[in-house]
């Protein structure tokens, strides 16, 4: 590609085809990268928290909230404040992994809250999810940012 074009998909979208690292961050043209998580893929939120811990384990977070993504676009309305609020705790994780410690302490704070609001919903699924297990880690993670992170090893358990 000599900068001239924009990488598009099969309908035309404009879609950065370079291949990204384990964070998610794009590499040169022809470098070895991580593969992308596919895109609009229908889970089950058992299959999107095991895949989502899958990922976040191998410290791939930016690949886990392209999962949780997913989830939150396909599923019910009334969840998208759950599955938007894991979404930004991975990508706040995956910002404070390259260093970004401002912007990863404002996405885990923006997640969290997101998740506190879905918690205090009337009866809704929580699918064992660990909220204020979750709540508590990405606290402690902003308040303990000093520069770059070993996603793998501060990556949360979405279950208790």
């Amino acid at each position: 590609m000599d900068g001239s074009a924009r990488d598009r998909d099969a309908e035309g979208r404009a879609r950065n085809a370079r291949p990204r690292d384990g964070l998610g961050r794009p590499l040169p043209y022809g470098a070895d990268g991580v593969a992308r998580q596919p895109e609009g893929v229908a889970r089950t939120p058992g299959q999107t928290l095991a895949e989502a811990q899958r990922l976040l384990d191998a410290g791939m977070p930016f690949h886990a909230h392209e999962v949780f993504e997913d989830a939150w676009k396909s599923g019910p309305s009334r969840e998208e404040p759950l599955w938007r609020g894991l979404a930004q705790l991975a990508v706040g994780l995956t910002h404070a992994a390259r260093g970004n410690a401002r912007g990863g302490a404002s996405l885990l704070e923006r997640g969290t809250d997101s998740l506190a609001r879905y918690a205090a919903g009337d009866g809704v699924p929580t699918y064992g999810i660990d909220l204020a297990g979750l709540a508590a880690w990405a606290r402690e993670l902003a308040e303990h940012l000093p520069g770059p992170i070993d996603a793998a090893a501060e990556a949360p358990r979405l279950r208790g």
